[in-house]
């Protein structure tokens, strides 16, 4: 093999494995294919064993490179309203933000792990925690959340892109 081939082989594999680790050290925000307006439904159920229909609009706010999200979220049902707002941020696979719910005057934090199509997360707050699960394929979303401390014992949601 000639030198100047060499020299190009070599360049190559080098460019191969640069461009490869970074790949692995900054994986692609989850964040992005959330970006924009979304309304559905779902069920919320409460300790009691009532069920009750949701209606929800969801709107992700995406900054920067798909780093910075900021979500407004809003549910109604016969008996229940609620009007989510919150601010996260992904690092390398983590999220951390804040949320706060408007009707019942209620914040915390937001912590959790994020990979592809998929984010789990907790949220807490003075009197409130819950379990956050959530899933964007094209124009489809499920969000799951389990509280705890609340007649609220889950809140199951199928939403679409509009």
């Amino acid at each position: 093999m000639s030198g100047y081939n060499y020299t190009r082989m070599a360049l190559l594999a080098t460019s191969l494995c640069l461009a490869g680790s970074a790949a692995l050290a900054a994986p692609a925000s989850p964040f992005i294919a959330m970006a924009g307006t979304w309304s559905g439904g779902g069920v919320l159920s409460t300790s009691d064993g009532q069920r009750e229909q949701l209606r929800c609009r969801a709107s992700y706010n995406v900054a920067g490179s798909g780093e910075q999200l900021q979500l407004n979220l809003r549910c109604a049902s016969p008996s229940y309203n609620f009007d989510l707002a919150s601010e996260v941020e992904y690092r390398g696979g983590a999220i951390s933000g804040s949320w706060s719910e408007a009707s019942r005057n209620a914040s915390g934090t937001l912590t959790g792990r994020a990979a592809g199509d998929h984010v789990e997360a907790a949220a807490r707050g003075n009197n409130f925690s819950a379990h956050l699960s959530l899933t964007t394929r094209g124009g489809k979303q499920t969000v799951s959340i389990q509280p705890q401390g609340t007649n609220i014992t889950a809140v199951s949601l199928a939403l679409n892109r509009r």
